[in-house]
C-alpha cells in the first residue's frame, strides 16, 4: 500500500486518516455495478494466502448488511439511514465446515488500488481472490465468547483487518469487523451497489472535521452492539456472544474511534488504538477505569514527544490499566493486512518484515484482550521481552 505523507504540518490528519486524500476527490456517492458479485469471477492461480490463524479453533464467517434508520448519515443526509457492512468471524464447531470466503469483491479491490495509486501493480481480481480462512455458514462452536469490534482506517475497508479478525476468532472471540458507509474507497452493499468515499472529499475540502468520523463510528459501534447483544439479535447464533465482555480495536482513525466509543458506551470494556491520532479528548472522568492500549510506530510520530501530539495529550486522561507501545521498523499499515499485500505484489517494504508484523500485531492485540476480557494475565504486557525486541514500552 502507498506510504502516507507524514510531513509535520499535516501529521495529525495523515496519520489518522491513512490516505492521500487528493485521489478521492472525484469519488461518486454510490454506483451500481455488476462486478460487485464475486461468485462469477475466476480465481487467479497465484494468489496471496493470509497466514493461518494461531489459535486452536476453526473459524466461521458471516456477513451482514445493517441499516440504522434512526440516524441521518453525516456524509449523505439523503441516504436511507446509516448503512453498515459487518463481517463476523467466530469460533466454529469443526474444521472444513462451509466454503472459504473471498477476501473482497472485485469492485472493492479495484477502488482500493485505484485510490491508493497502486492499480498498476496490484490486479484487483488477484487482490479480491486472496485466500482467507473463515468458512461461510460454519456451525458455531458451543460456549460463550467475548466480542471484539474492529474498525478499519479511513478510506480502507474492513477486509484489511482480516488476518487479525481470523486470528482472534481462532483464539475464542467473536469478532465484528465494520465498514462504515461512505468512509472507504468502496463498500459493496446488497442490490449491486457500491458506496464510495464521500467523506474523503468532505475532509479534504475541510467541510467536516475528523471528530465527525470518530463520533459517527462510535454511534455505529453502539448500534451494532444493540443488534448483536440486544433482546432481538440480528444474528441467529448471537447466543454464543458474552455480552458482558466486549472490546474494540481499530487501525488509524478506527483506533481513535475505539476511545470515543468507550467514552460514550459503557458496554465497551477495553480498547486498542493502532497507530491513529485522537480526534476527540476524553471526558474529565476518563474511561471510568477501563483499560486502553496505544500500539504504534516507533518513530518521530508516535514516540513520547512525537509529531502526533494527541498521544501525549491523551495519555494522562487514560485512568485505568494502560500501555503505550511502539514497534521498531513498523509503518502505518503494519497493523493491518497491508504488509502482506505489499510483499505479495512486490511493492516497497518497510524494515519490519511482513510475517513479523503480523505476528507482533496478533500477539499484543490477543494478549490485551486475553488479559482484560478473559481475565488471563499476560506477561508479555508487563514489559520488554527478549522474544519481542521490536516492541518498546513507554510510560508503563
Amino acid at each position: 500500500m502507498a506510504e502516507i505523507t507524514r510531513a509535520a504540518t499535516a501529521a495529525a490528519l495523515s496519520v489518522a486518516l491513512v490516505l492521500p486524500l487528493a485521489g478521492a476527490a472525484t469519488a461518486t456517492t454510490e454506483r451500481t455495478t455488476a462486478t460487485t458479485s464475486s461468485a462469477t469471477t475466476a480465481v487467479p492461480a497465484d494468489v496471496l494466502h493470509l497466514p493461518r490463524p494461531t489459535g486452536p479453533l476453526p473459524v466461521g464467517r458471516k456477513t451482514m448488511h445493517l441499516t440504522d434508520r434512526s440516524r441521518t448519515d453525516p456524509w449523505v443526509p439523503t441516504a436511507d439511514g446509516r448503512e453498515l457492512m459487518v463481517t463476523l468471524h467466530y469460533p466454529a464447531a469443526r474444521a472444513g465446515d462451509g466454503r472459504t470466503a473471498r477476501y473482497s469483491t472485485v469492485e472493492e479491490a479495484r477502488l482500493l488500488v485505484e485510490g491508493q495509486g497502486i492499480d498498476g501493480n496490484v490486479p484487483p481480481e488477484e487482490l479480491s481472490a486472496t485466500r482467507s480462512h473463515g468458512r461461510v455458514g460454519a456451525r458455531p462452536a458451543k460456549g460463550k465468547y467475548p466480542l471484539v469490534v474492529l474498525s478499519p482506517g479511513f478510506s480502507v475497508s474492513r477486509y484489511t483487518l482480516t488476518n487479525l479478525a481470523e486470528d482472534l476468532a481462532s483464539r475464542g472471540y467473536v469478532v465484528a469487523s465494520l465498514d462504515h458507509a461512505y468512509e472507504s474507497y468502496g463498500i459493496s452493499v446488497p442490490g449491486g451497489r457500491t458506496l464510495t468515499c464521500v467523506a474523503c472529499t468532505a475532509l479534504e475540502a475541510d467541510e467536516m472535521k475528523g471528530a465527525v468520523v470518530t463520533a459517527t463510528r462510535a454511534d455505529d459501534v453502539s448500534y451494532v452492539l444493540d443488534r448483536l447483544t440486544g433482546d432481538d439479535p440480528v444474528w441467529r447464533h448471537a447466543g454464543i456472544i458474552d455480552r458482558r465482555r466486549v472490546g474494540m480495536a481499530g487501525h488509524s482513525i478506527g483506533g481513535a474511534s475505539a476511545a470515543t466509543a468507550m467514552a460514550g458506551d459503557r458496554r465497551v470494556d477495553a480498547g486498542i488504538n493502532m497507530d491513529g491520532s485522537f480526534w476527540e479528548d476524553l471526558p474529565a472522568e476518563g474511561l471510568g477505569g477501563r483499560p486502553f492500549m496505544m500500539l504504534g510506530t516507533d518513530d518521530e510520530v508516535h514516540r513520547p514527544g512525537g509529531i502526533d501530539t494527541t498521544w501525549d495529550r491523551m495519555w494522562p486522561t487514560l485512568d485505568g490499566w494502560k500501555r503505550w507501545l511502539t514497534v521498531a521498523g513498523a509503518e502505518h499499515f503494519t497493523f493491518s493486512d497491508g504488509p502482506l499485500i505489499t510483499q505479495h505484489f512486490g511493492l516497497p517494504q518497510p524494515p519490519l518484515p511482513a510475517q513479523r508484523a503480523v505476528a507482533l500485531t496478533r500477539t499484543y492485540v490477543a494478549a490485551f484482550f486475553d488479559d482484560h476480557l478473559k481475565g488471563k494475565p499476560q506477561p508479555v504486557l508487563s514489559g520488554p521481552t527478549a522474544a519481542h525486541p521490536e516492541v518498546k514500552f513507554h510510560n508503563p
